[in-house]
């Protein structure tokens, strides 16, 4: 039991500092899926939306430091009641995501490993057996420090933590696990290789046939049945091969510009998801990298989700002077983790991402 339980502190930790360090690296991302739990339909706790960045850090950076407790042997009980009821919430939440099919992705591990919800509930049922083991082994868990020392072990990491959550916040995340990660060509990553599988699809069609009704199940066509038809039900069975981006565009006045604009030498795309919710001091912050580019014909445009309404008066009242494009607002969230930021692509390849904070380091 003593290796088993050495085993299981050793897995566990790992994982939950893993865990927390990738999201804690975006923790705006995070943000993001909190969101969608706290969405109607999914948990319908709306009312936390608006603090969803402020309990996406501290959620991280709990389960940062539960890790590293877990390892060091810092505060036993306290770690392992903590784990607990940690992984029984998280089970439970990926279970129910996973069964009502409510989150595609449970952000597990951020963008760096997407796991579909039964994959992450799997993860969680091995997490929580692991976990128990701790549990009901506390004798066990021994520090491997001088008690002494745990304690400022675990204050420094915090404020190495809150540091490091500061820095993103104000910049961009250190590691970028996106498909739109600098010297990725946006053309390629959208395209489908010759050999690539195509989705499976289950059609399942209803007929009434002599006052009963029957269903008959098909791969597509319809099937040869002497009734009535009712009605069809589509089913997806294997999505098929998927590229690292394949809902990117930029629309205009209905029209989707992207072939035209990814042959573009010089292109600076000023990036806001939603101008209501961008941050006003950065559209003051980004006039000198504007200036910059302008002088050295860079084609500018704008990416918003926003609507033309809302455009206009936004470009009314900081004085733009540049087109703005739309595409779907999930998208460009993905595109860069600020708002509004700078992406600068030439041919279609991203060369640079800046945060409103970085514009100053703007260059060609």
């Amino acid at each position: 039991m003593k290796y088993i339980v050495g085993f299981s502190r050793i897995f566990v930790g790992v994982l939950f500092i893993f865990s927390g360090f990738v999201k804690l690296n975006d923790p705006i991302g995070f943000s993001y899926k909190l969101e969608e739990y706290f969405g109607e339909g999914v948990l319908n706790l709306e009312f936390l939306a608006p603090y969803a960045l402020v309990l996406a850090i501290f959620i991280v950076i709990y389960e940062l430091l539960l890790g590293l407790t877990l390892l060091i042997g810092y505060a036993p009980k306290f770690t392992r009641w903590s784990l607990l009821l940690m992984i029984l919430f998280f089970t439970f939440l990926t279970f129910y995501s996973a069964y009502f099919n409510k989150v595609t992705d449970c952000g597990c591990f951020g963008d760096a490993i997407p796991l579909t919800p039964w994959q992450s509930f799997g993860k969680d049922i091995i997490l929580l057996i692991l976990i128990l083991i701790l549990f009901f082994n506390e004798k066990y868990l021994k520090p491997i420090f001088f008690k002494a020392s745990l304690k400022w072990i675990v204050f420094a990491s915090t404020i190495i933590c809150l540091y490091f959550a500061y820095h993103v916040l104000m910049h961009l995340p250190t590691i970028d696990f996106r498909a739109y990660k600098i010297g990725t060509n946006i053309p390629e990553a959208m395209s489908y290789p010759e050999d690539a599988q195509e989705a499976v699809y289950k059609y399942e069609w209803t007929f009434d046939v002599n006052g009963s009704k029957e269903i008959h199940v098909t791969n597509g066509s319809y099937p040869d049945v002497a009734g009535e038809f009712i009605g069809v039900e589509t089913k997806l069975i294997n999505e098929g091969y998927m590229p690292p981006i394949h809902d990117f565009s930029f629309i205009k006045n209905g029209e989707d510009y992207i072939e035209e604009l990814m042959q573009e030498d010089k292109l600076l795309v000023v990036v806001a998801y939603n101008l209501s919710k961008s941050e006003r001091e950065g559209w003051s912050e980004i006039k000198s990298a504007l200036q910059k580019a302008s002088k050295q014909n860079f084609k500018i445009i704008g990416l918003t989700a926003s609507g033309e309404d809302a455009i206009s008066k936004f470009k009314e009242d900081f004085n733009l002077d540049f087109d703005f494009y739309f595409a779907d607002e999930t998208a460009i969230k993905t595109i860069i983790r600020a708002s509004p930021g700078l992406v600068v692509l030439k041919n279609g390849t991203i060369t640079n991402k800046l945060h409103w904070n970085d514009t100053d380091e703007f260059q060609n």
